[in-house]
This record gives structure tokens, sequence and C-alpha cells, in this order.
């Protein structure tokens, strides 16, 4: 058997150039990409022996396949490097104080108190990681195998790529070939940083030139022959690490060199290392074997006392760690270099022997405190103790929903799940679980999946079947925002359920939430009372107020006059965890439907009682379905400073929660709109649920129709403003809650007068104030105010109108909505206009600056352009720096901006109300100003 030496790195130059540029010029994001054995590990050591030694830290840290739940591991796991090279603790940032019970052996300052709420304690936690790097000096931070890593680390390494200290480069590696969450490695879409440096690095597998470059470096050859070179490069796929292994496994000859034309024969299949991993063994003494295979039974490095527990001895050890069959990393683990390799090791073992070898690794760990869980269960299995196999896969899945790694949890239930041979008493509690877990965490596309396939399994008892499927319809409901799945799945378990009254009770409940389908309201007030008559006798506290709950947010989101007296009902200061879940998705529906009423103050009150209750309770789908309510209050209340930045933020935090996703692309696309971004708009109020209503939340859906008519109408589409009018306000009229139509009635108002269906408008109108008669919904009267000014505008009835126009702007202030009180207050104006008032010029003048202050570049525009068509002087808008020579005016932002979207002339004037001339002068200052030569290296401002 031949030993080369290991090859410099082959056929990667651009590659390593690129990798060592971004690690000397901080601050830089890397990742690099790449099927198993392709060398990604090879390139970032390389990378890291080329740096200049003591010139920057260099921190390690890797996943692995088989993992306990502990959130952030790797990233500690490198830190824990940086001991004898920080600052004194004194000198510290305070916030690194959180990381002491991760980091016990570091000298950091003090632990702050805990904070009382799980989503702010981790983001103090994140930001005390970042706080602590920025404190080690220049240093790279590499951490390989993402596809193996916990959400939490996920989570972790995207914040810190989002804003990386000034001299850190972060450096990961992930697979790219279906494994784990590959497709993406971060958990969340890319987005490349700003202000940092960021390198994507995929490697390829090495084609014929690279790997006759490895053979020859491997073979100490200088010209290895060509068909010898073609046929390694068939049977390897050009994966360096196969290509190595099998290169070393060739026998070492005398004569002029092993790469003969059968040469390749000799290792058997290369592909599956089976032959190269047998060669490879077959040189190392009976105890280094017995050592290989220990390890390889465990799967993930581990210490010497689990190694020679299992079979393997010292002497052993040390002669595998000589021949590079094993590794040591980290320190004090042992382990193989690559995953392929052990899983040839693992395969080549005897069945008995393999089991008996996961018998013994148990009882090893069983000694271990704490007791690792994940791998008990994982060893039990393949011993094949199934007992043993689903006490430990529980309690290991209870652990993890513990510590709110919902994924492994799943992950462990749906292995336990997937045996065909399990007996139907285990097969329901692990379903109930499954399901239950779903419902209260933040992973639901997988286990939609798995519940769907185990639904039809006839070995469910109907009282099982029923719970599990109520519990799938609530998942597809409340976090899949998928109620046309959702809705079907819980009447059918209503029927399920009919000996178990509670869970029919609480079936019936989910049924009556108004916001759901294409039922009328009056549907789902007798799901509401059906509820109630069935839990009349419950002794279930939670399933009780559950059904409570239901009926406070269905009171609320109609605008009942009654539903704030119910609200003190809750049960708020109940100690039943069930119960305090509950009652914080009480208090998150009644902070999302009093924003929609237009009950903003009530609808912060309400998210501050709620975020309380939902990190008391661990209820994190009630905690970012606040979060992303708060985004939509913001937007109402005129807040838009960075407004959209923080909801594409939160949107790369809940991709497992698109009920939370609806309100944060209403958000973008109502900022997009106002300035003048359309396709940007269209594409984000199209994702609310536009096209596919029934099966989407509507009182968001609603007011996105509204902005999508808005859109139509300013590019000048009326008769698709009609068309999507049309379409809105039937489904608003069948189910019967005007309240949700505060935003698209007034838009639908004005596409009618804009046909010239003056008349069609008004009977709109009237029919809109009869709905909202009697409801407790201030921002449906302000739309209504607006709507009548708009259709006495249209009659010709300008004073009328300017008072209608004049009570809108004054109930939209007092909510307060500055952007619709500016719309109203627009409206006053042009009707003053009208009549010959020169007030009207005055109001016009002062809402520019008011439509800037906000943002809303394409309603400053159009008062610009009436104001011009009037014949006033109207100045251009300032920019809001400093100034000076290179400085962009206001103005100048706007068409950059627009420039930067890929935006013709044409287009710019459209949105701008400016002539083509004029656009055309202000893009050649633009370009000039920044010094560049080209619209297309324009950057958005």
């Amino acid at each position: 058997m031949r030993s080369p030496a290991s090859p410099d790195l082959i056929g990667r130059g651009g590659e390593l150039r690129a990798l060592v540029e971004a690690m000397t010029r901080p601050p830089a994001v890397v990742l690099v990409e790449g099927e198993a054995g392709i060398g990604k590990t090879r390139l970032v050591r390389t990378a890291l022996a080329r740096l200049t030694p003591g010139e920057r830290r260099v921190l390690l840290g890797g996943c692995h396949r088989i993992r306990e739940p502990f959130p952030y591991g790797p990233v500690f796991e490198a830190l824990r490097d940086l001991a004898g090279g920080l600052p004194p603790a004194g000198e510290l940032n305070p916030v690194i104080g959180a990381l002491r019970d991760y980091l016990p052996e570091l000298p950091l300052p003090p632990a702050p108190p805990p904070l009382g709420d799980s989503r702010a304690e981790r983001h103090r936690v994140f930001r005390a990681v970042r706080a602590l790097l920025a404190a080690a000096g220049p240093a790279v931070l590499v951490v390989e195998d993402l596809h193996w890593a916990d959400d939490g680390t996920r989570d972790l390494l995207h914040f810190l790529i989002g804003q990386p200290p000034e001299e850190l480069t972060l450096v990961v590696t992930y697979r790219r070939d279906g494994h784990g969450q590959a497709a993406l490695p971060l958990g969340h879409a890319y987005r490349r940083p700003a202000g940092a440096d960021s390198v994507v690095i995929a490697l390829a597998p090495l084609d014929v030139s690279g790997v006759r470059g490895m053979a020859a470096a491997l073979l100490g050859r200088p010209d290895p022959p060509e068909m010898f070179v073609t046929s390694l490069r068939e049977r390897t796929a050009g994966i360096p690490f196969v290509i190595e292994e099998v290169l070393r496994s060739l026998p070492a000859t005398d004569g002029p060199g092993p790469e003969g034309p059968d040469a390749l024969d000799h290792v058997g299949v290369p592909l599956l290392l089976r032959e190269a991993t047998a060669d490879q063994l077959s040189g190392l003494s009976e105890a280094a074997v017995r050592t290989v295979r220990a390890a390889a039974v465990f799967g993930v490095p581990v210490g010497e006392r689990l190694v020679t527990a299992v079979g393997g001895d010292l002497a052993g050890l040390g002669e595998a760690l000589a021949a590079g069959v094993l590794y040591e990393d980290p320190p004090g683990r042992y382990g193989f270099r690559h995953a392929l390799a052990q899983q040839a090791v693992y395969e080549a073992i005897p069945g008995p022997e393999r089991r008996a070898a996961h018998e013994r690794a148990m009882a090893a760990l069983r000694e271990s405190e704490p007791l690792a869980l994940v791998q008990l269960a994982f060893h039990a299995r393949q011993a094949g103790m199934r007992e043993a196999w689903l006490r430990y896969g529980t309690a290991a899945a209870g652990h993890a929903e513990k510590l709110g790694d919902t994924p492994v949890a799943v992950e462990l239930i749906e292995d336990m799940l997937a045996d065909q041979d399990l007996p139907p008493r285990d097969r329901g509690p692990l379903v109930l679980t499954l399901s239950r877990l779903a419902t209260t965490g933040l992973s639901h596309q997988r286990v939609v999946r798995l519940l769907r396939r185990l639904l039809g399994d006839d070995l469910l008892e109907p009282d099982v079947r029923g719970e599990a499927r109520l519990n799938l319809g609530l998942l597809l409901c409340n976090q899949a925002n998928d109620s046309a799945a959702g809705r079907p799945e819980i009447a059918t378990a209503v029927d399920e359920l009919r000996d178990r009254p509670m869970l029919a009770a609480r079936a019936c409940a989910a049924l009556a939430m108004p916001w759901w389908g294409p039922d009328p309201l009056s549907a789902h007030r007798e799901w509401i009372d059906r509820a109630e008559e069935l839990v009349t006798a419950a002794d279930d506290p939670a399933l009780a107020a559950a059904v409570l709950v239901n009926r406070v947010s269905f009171e609320m989101a109609v605008g009942s006059p009654r539903a704030f007296d119910l609200v003190a009902g809750l049960p708020v200061t109940d100690r039943n965890p069930s119960v305090r879940r509950e009652v914080a998705r009480a208090y998150a529906n009644l902070a999302d439907a009093a924003a929609t009423l237009g009950h903003l103050e009530w609808a912060e009150r309400f998210a501050r009682e709620g975020l309380r209750l939902a990190a008391a309770a661990n209820a994190p789908v009630s905690a970012y379905q606040l979060d992303a309510t708060e985004l939509r209050r913001d937007w109402l209340n005129g807040r838009w400073e960075g407004l959209r930045e923080r909801a594409r933020a939160l949107a790369e935090l809940v991709p497992e929660t698109p009920l939370s996703a609806a309100d944060i692309w209403l958000v973008v696309g109502m900022l997009a709109l106002a300035r003048g971004e359309w396709e940007e708009a269209a594409r984000h109020l199209r994702a609310t649920g536009l096209e596919e209503p029934d099966g989407h939340f509507l009182p968001v859906m609603f007011t996105a129709a509204g902005g999508m008519i808005e859109l139509c109408l300013a590019r000048g589409l009326t008769q698709e403003a009609v068309s999507q009018s049309a379409r809105a306000v039937t489904r608003l009229r069948h189910k019967g809650v005007w309240v949700w139509g505060a935003a698209l009635v007034p838009a639908a108002v004005a596409a009618l007068v804009r046909a010239g269906s003056a008349q069609e408008a008004a009977a709109l109108v009237a029919e809109f104030a009869g709905g909202v008669e009697g409801r407790d919904a201030p921002a449906a009267r302000a739309g209504l105010a607006l709507a009548e000014g708009t259709v006495s505008a249209a009659a010709g009835r300008h004073a009328a109108a300017a008072e209608l126009f004049a009570g809108a702007e004054e109930s939209y202030a007092a909510l307060p909505q500055p952007y619709q009180a500016a719309r109203a207050q627009e409206g006053r104006a042009l009707s003053l206009l009208a009549l010959g008032d020169p007030a009207g010029t005055a109001l016009l003048t002062g809402l520019t600056g008011r439509y800037d202050e906000l943002g809303a570049v394409h309603d400053a525009a159009r008062c610009r352009r009436t104001l011009r068509d009037t014949g006033v002087g109207v100045a251009p808008p300032r920019s809001r720096g400093r100034g000076g020579a290179g400085a962009l005016s206001r103005r100048e932002l706007e068409v950059a901006r627009l420039v930067a979207l890929g935006k013709t002339n044409r287009e710019i004037a459209d949105v701008l109300f400016l002539s083509p001339r004029t656009v055309e002068t202000h893009v050649a200052t633009v370009l000039r100003k920044l010094g560049v030569r080209s619209r297309t290296e324009v950057v958005s401002p």
C-alpha cells in the first residue's frame, strides 16, 4: 500500500487567492460550498497556512452529523480558542457577560441580570458574540460543515453576517449535495452584507487536467499516462478526496509505476471507497482496526474513553492516528477526516459485530453526564433495541423541545414513526406528540408532509387520528397561512372527535375564526356558538381557554362594541402553561385585529402584554406574529425610517411562519408603492395572497388589494384597477366583515370614479356605510369619509368634498395614520383648488414636505406636478444630508435609486412626474457626482 504525502492544492488557484484575499481584507464573509470530498476543508486549511503568523487569530469550529441539542455549539467551540488573547474583563463590553455560562474558561465580565424574555435573551447572546469577536481584534472565524448545524447556530451566523465586526473574516463551509439544509445553508436566503466583502466559492469536481496534476503529485511522477488519468477521472468523478484515497490504495512497485491500464481495477469501485478503505485498514494491526471500527460506530469524534469502551485501545488509537486513518479534531476527540471514510469503515463491519458495538456504546454513554440522549437513541436503534430506542428517542425529543430545537425533536420522532414494525400503542402517542409539537413551534413544512402520510395509516385509533388531524389543520392555518387546506382538515376532525367533545369544541372554535376561508360571517358565528355549547361542561382548562380566546378574538376582529369588555375576562394570571400559551395567542390576535380596526394605541398595549406572555409561555409563533404586527403598526403610524430593512430582516428570521410573512410583504409592498417602485410593490402585494385569497389571511389581503388598486391607478391601468376592485369587493361583501375594507373601499371608489362609474361608486359607499354601522372601527369610519369625499368631488360638489376630506384627515390624524391623513388633505386641497380657493395651494405646498419626510417619493412628486400645473413655482426636494461638492440632492437621490432599480428615463419620469429630458439631466448629474460611467454602476443609495 502506498503512503504518498498529501499534495499541494491542485486546480484551486483562483479559489485559494480569493479566500486568502478575503481573510486579509476584513470585514469579509466567505461561503465555501461543494459536495462531500470536494476539498472544502483542504482549501480553508491551505489558505490559513498562507496567513502571516501572529497577524490574526484563527478560530476553528465545526458541526457534526449526530448532534446533541446545544444551540450555537460550533461557534462557542471556536471562541474557546480566544483563551489568553482577550483584554482584561473590565475593559470588555459588559454585554459579553451574557456568555459566561457558555464560555466559563474565558475571563469575561459578570453575567447581566436575566431579561425574562427568551427572544431578548437570544438577541443579547448574539450581540455578545459579536462584541467578543470585535474585542478579539483581527481574526478569522471558520465554521465547517454548516449543513449539519443546528438552527441556533445558523441564526447566530446569519446575525454576524449581517454586520460582521470590522476586523473579522467569517468563513463557513457546507455541502451542496442534497443533505441537511444545504439548499439554504444559513437557514435563510443569503444576502450580501453591506460594508463587507462577500465571496461565494463553489468548488466543482476536478477536470482531467486537475486529476492529472493531483495524480502526478501523489504518485511522484510528472506525467502519468493519459489513459490512466482518463480512467481515474471517470471512476472518481473528479472528487479530490476519492482520488486521493484511491491513489493511496494503489500497491507500491519497484518498477516504473503503478499506472498501467488495469491499475485502477485492483481497487474495486472507487466511488464507494470500500476497496480503498479495506486496503488502508489491511496495513494496520488488529488492535488498530478494532479502534478504527470503534470510532466508526460512533459517527462523530469522541474521546479516548468511549473509543476504548467499544473495542479500541490506546496503542491502536496511536497507530491509526499515525497512519492518517483517524484524526484528532477537536483536541481530545478522535474521528475520521471525512464522513465518507467513516461510512466506508462502518459498512464493512459485520452485522452482529456492529450491533454488539452499538450496545457497548450505549453502556459507555450511559455513564456520561449529562446523558447524550440523541446518541443513545441512535445506538439503541442500530443495536435493534426498540424499547430503548423509543425511550431515549422520546426523552431526546422532549429535551430538544425544551431547548427550542424543534427540528431535532421532529427528526427524532419521524425516525421512530418510520419503523413499520412499531406497535400501534407506541405509534399513537408519537403521532400526537409530533402534531402538538408542531402547533407550538416554528417548523411546519416537514411536519405537514409527515402528518398527512400518517393520517392515512389504518393503525391509528379514531380519536388519535382526529386529534392529530385537528393539529394538522391548526398548523396549516396558523403557521403555513394555508386555510384552504387547513379548514377541511379541521372540519373532518370535528366528526372524528365526536366522542371527545372538548377537542371537538377546539375544532369548532378554530373554524369560527372569520379571517380564514370564503364562508360568510354568519357561518363563523355558528361555529363559535357551537364551540361554547360543547365546552360548557369542560374539565380541561386549556381547551376552555382556547374557546374563550377564539370568542374574544372573533368579537375584536369584526369590530364588536363588546370586544373590549370580553378582553377583561381572559385568564392572564392563570399558572397553567397551556392556558398561558392560549392567552398569549389571544393577545397576538387582539394586537393584529386592533391594528386593522385603527385602535393603534390598544394594538400596542396588546402587543406588549402578548410579548410578555409569549416569552413566559414559550410560544414562539405568537411572538413572531406580534413582531410582524408591529411592522404593520409602524407603517400605519408613519414610522417608516428603516422599516423596509426591518421587514426584510424579520422575513428571513421567520421562513417557517408564512402567516407572519403576509404582514411583512404587505408593509414592504405598500412602502414600495409610496416610493414609486411599481414592480416590487406588485410582487410583494401579490405575496400576501391576492391570487389565492381563500387560503390566506383576509384582513391583510383586503388591505393589499387596496394597495394593488392604487398601484394600477398610478400606472394608468384604470380597467385593471376596476377589475381588481370588483374581485376584492365581491369577496368582502360575501364575507360580510366590512370593517376590513378601510383601505380597500376608498381605493375601489377611486377606481370606479376614474372609470366614469360615479353612480356605482356612490352605491358602494352607501353599502360600506351600512356595513360599518354600529361597529367599533375608527379606521373604517375614516375610510368611509375619504370615500364619500371622492364621490362628492366626482359629482362636482367640491365644497362638500372639502369638508368630508377634512373630516377624514382629522380622523386619520387621531388614530394616528399620518400617511392616510396626508392623502385626505391632498383631496381637500384639490377640492379647494377646484373652488378657486388659494388655501388649496398652501395645503399642497405643505404636503410636499410631509410626503418627503415620510419617504413617499411618488406622492410628493404628484403634489409638485399639481402645483406646477397651477402655475405655482415649487422648490425641488432638498437633501437632508450634510451636503458637499459631490453630495446628491434629494431629487438626485430619488433618481439614483430608480436608476439602480433598472428603470428607464421614461419610467423614472412617470414615477416622479418629470419630463424625460429633465430626468436625462438628473441622470447625467448623478453619474458625474458618483464618479461612474454607466447606469449599471449606480448602487441604490
